[in-house]
């Protein structure tokens, strides 16, 4: 127990005493009619208050908690249990909490609290009764949705495989109702999710999808598990398949393929959604930068400015926050954020609106949808895409120049600057001047993994493999879960035919920090290809090329077809991928090297 946490409760009791005696007169006064803030109680508030204003914060505890068990007031048992909270008395606050619990047996609240006490203080065993007794309390249409959640309470235990057995003991007698049988499923799944034992997660979602195929609750746990267990996606898609109007689950689904690099498939859902509901802006805006990552510039104009249309239409009301989202940033009363994000959004719209006329070379439209922009956090963005257009225009001079004097407020915004002067230089493929901005760059910003990491691709332009490989092992030392060093490293022994092996062994690790990640599994299918293995590089370049049409993995998918004497093929993928970018170096080079003649 802290040392400022003491008692001194009986001179205390003294004093109220007098003070009932000699100001009664006051206190009568100020009691509201019906009111439970009598006498005794006011002076015990008024007193606990000002304890704990002057440190005294065990004194404080015993007053409040003693007012709490003779009103039972919910409100005045939180109050002692936070001040406990707040003085690092875990012990006093759970005993606050059970006698919350035990004053008012109905309090969903005080169960809460108990349980998360409980495990806070590394009790887990002790809660089996507390969630009991939380599931029986909780409104029959709200037992499935507690009871898929109940393995959250354990999230910070650190023996989290010996909750499993605690939440299938609490949950028993509900196992066999058709109500509540899927939530089950669903909650000893997402236990054994939290103690990384993926094979079982999977089978107790596929238990629960198998017995209810429309369950929400069942499909948010498979996209939970996704990208890490992938043999999750096709309860997914199944769910999509029987349930087609779950619009919110394609849209976290898009959200999880986005993430993943695998944008075909994310816009795939996006279109059903905004079919479904074209009077929802977001998923317009999201769809728009998809198109865009898919160089589709003309389906991503029409699709943003039906986003600025909606958008700017609907007036948004603030949104009521979720019990939980209150609990975990203590603010309810945040009615300018709707509007806010609106005008983001507007400004990302515009910003991507100049980039998708960019590239159909229209740069007076780009500039036009530019020049609409006026927020200042965005100023540095803006100046980079007019560097790009005027980089395009072959203007390289001034594009620098317009970067280098565009005014910086912190170090941050120095970075910010080099990164988008190597980027136009990229964009326009000088590499050696890109190069030299990057070295001087990491000079600045040591071991910053991303300037490294782009300074390293350089290198490869420039055929420094050597130096390429001591940036990408640096990026790695530093951060061992940079999966695209791994990647780009597997990939460049991969497409040198040389270290085959060590070449695969880097792109499996990349793999299993990003699963299904389609630039990755295009490495995966080269090396397989450079290996030998055709029938394996021909699945692996197929579900990549599905997942991102990108002209680079158009180019390896083609040339294993191509090999493989499927010509016919070859041709129309190689063609698909010319359509989005004809001056893409690989797939010209490997049009080259392999002497095909007209598409």
């Amino acid at each position: 127990m802290p040392a400022r946490f003491n008692f001194r409760i009986r001179a205390l009791a003294i004093a109220a005493s007098a003070l009932v005696l000699t100001h009664g007169a006051f206190a009568q006064s100020m009691e509201p009619t019906r009111s439970r803030l009598d006498r005794q109680l006011f002076l015990q508030l008024l007193i606990g208050e000002v304890e704990l204003r002057d440190g005294e914060v065990g004194t404080a505890y015993e007053v409040i908690l003693e007012a709490a068990r003779r009103t039972k007031d919910e409100q005045l048992f939180r109050r002692a249990t936070d001040i406990a909270l707040q003085a690092r008395a875990g012990e006093q606050a759970l005993a606050a909490a059970k006698t919350w619990r035990e004053e008012v047996p109905t309090s969903m609240e005080a169960h809460r609290y108990v349980i998360q006490l409980l495990v806070a203080l590394n009790r887990p065993a002790e809660t089996a009764d507390a969630l009991s007794s939380l599931v029986k309390l909780t409104p029959e249409s709200d037992q499935s949705s507690i009871i898929m959640n109940l393995p959250r309470f354990f999230t910070r235990v650190q023996d989290k495989k010996a909750t499993v057995p605690l939440i299938e003991q609490v949950l028993q007698p509900y196992a066999q109702s058709p109500a509540t049988r899927t939530a089950v499923d669903v909650a000893i799944g997402r236990a054994w999710l939290f103690a990384e034992d993926n094979a079982r997660a999977l089978e107790y979602a596929q238990r629960a999808h198998q017995f209810d195929p429309n369950s929400d609750g069942a499909a948010l746990f498979a996209l939970e598990m996704l990208p890490g267990v992938p043999a999750a996606e096709s309860l997914v898609v199944d769910h999509l398949k029987s349930k087609p109007s779950s619009d919110g689950i394609r849209q976290v689904y898009a959200r999880i393929l986005s993430a993943s690099q695998r944008f075909a498939d994310a816009a795939a859902q996006l279109e059903v959604v905004t079919a479904h509901q074209p009077q929802l802006a977001g998923p317009f805006l999201t769809l728009g930068a998809l198109y865009l990552e898919l160089k589709q510039p003309k389906q991503a104009t029409t699709t943003l400015e039906r986003y600025l249309v909606v958008g700017q239409s609907v007036q948004p009301k603030p949104a009521a926050k979720p019990v939980e989202a209150v609990a975990a940033d203590g603010d309810d009363d945040d009615p300018a954020s709707p509007a806010a994000s609106v005008d983001a959004g507007v400004t990302q719209a515009w910003l991507m609106l100049a980039q998708a006329a960019e590239q159909q070379n229209d740069f007076k439209t780009a500039e036009m949808w530019l020049g609409k922009v006026d927020n200042p956090q965005r100023a540095l963005e803006v100046i980079t895409r007019r560097a790009s257009l005027l980089a395009r225009q072959g203007k390289i001079k001034e594009a620098r120049e317009m970067i280098r004097k565009s005014p910086e407020m912190s170090e941050d915004d120095a970075r910010a600057k080099l990164l988008a002067e190597a980027q136009v230089l990229r964009d326009v493929k000088r590499w050696s001047d890109a190069n030299g901005v990057l070295a001087g760059a990491n000079q600045k910003f040591p071991n910053d993994v991303d300037l490294l990491y782009e300074q390293s691709m350089m290198a490869e332009k420039l055929n420094k493999l050597d130096e390429m490989e001591k940036l990408l092992r640096k990026v790695i030392e530093i951060k061992p879960d940079h999966h695209h060093a791994y990647n780009a490293l597997g990939y460049s022994l991969a497409e040198r035919n040389t270290r085959l092996p060590e070449a695969k062994a880097l792109i499996q690790k990349a793999l299993e920090i990003a699963p299904g990640e389609p630039f990755i599994t295009d490495s995966m299918g080269w090396v397989e290809y450079r290996i030998g293995n055709r029938v394996e590089a021909l699945r692996l370049l197929r579900g990549a090329y599905r997942s991102r049409p990108d002209p680079e993995i158009a180019a390896h998918l083609g040339e294993v077809l191509w090999i493989n004497g499927d010509h016919d093929e070859a041709k129309r993928v190689w063609r698909e991928g010319r359509s989005k970018d004809a001056a893409n170096d690989v797939l010209r080079e490997t049009l080259a090297r392999l002497r095909v003649g007209n598409l």
